[in-house]
């Protein structure tokens, strides 16, 4: 490889790496009995049609705070999944934003859920949360399973967010750090659906 060559693979790395985390070749833990499958993901702001869009898995998990999480739960609500890492830079800037979002929408049934996916120490995720002032539900996964759990939703990088309609079924799939102005015209839409 020239030199050249060299430093054009390693710039274009570091520029993808700013733009997403990758857990390495195991991002999802796929020591489930199904084979966790990647398709595309949305474009930022839009949504799955309504008549295309598939029953979300039964996800279950333990919060951060304590005590457990279902999705079935919220059923009748918009719920945000939020995959991170506290380790992923665009991570650290992308769900504090989100919180603020949560804040502003929760009394019009929009419900955040955080999915911390492969931080190594739980004790850290919770530091990590407290600190950026999260007020959301959290859950600690660090093995990744509730992207398992959710059904073959893409999930190639952290971050990832995955927007469930209030029917319970996967209504939009972000893959890469999304903004409040790219996810506010998906709520809206969907809030306003019955």
């Amino acid at each position: 490889m020239t030199s050249r060559a060299a430093v054009l693979a390693t710039a274009l790395s570091a520029v993808l790496g700013l733009s997403a985390c990758s857990g390495g070749k195991n991002a999802v833990d796929q020591s489930a009995g199904n084979q966790f499958r990647y398709v595309q993901a949305n474009k930022k702001g839009s949504v799955i049609e309504a008549a295309q869009r598939k029953q979300a898995g039964p996800v279950t998990g333990t919060l951060l705070a304590g005590g457990n999480y279902r999705l079935s739960d919220d059923r009748g609500k918009v719920v945000v999944l939020n995959y991170f890492a506290s380790w992923c830079p665009p991570c650290q800037s992308e769900t504090p934003q989100f919180d603020s979002i949560y804040r502003q929408r929760k009394s019009a049934g929009v419900q955040f859920i955080g999915m911390d996916v492969k931080d190594p120490s739980k004790s850290a995720a919770q530091s990590w949360i407290k600190d950026k002032g999260v007020t959301f539900p959290v859950v600690y996964d660090e093995a990744a399973r509730t992207a398992i759990q959710l059904g073959d939703v893409p999930m190639a990088a952290l971050p990832s967010t995955v927007v469930i309609d209030k029917q319970g079924r996967v209504a939009a799939v972000y893959v890469g750090s999304v903004l409040p102005a790219d996810l506010t015209p998906a709520l809206d839409e969907l809030t306003e659906e019955a």
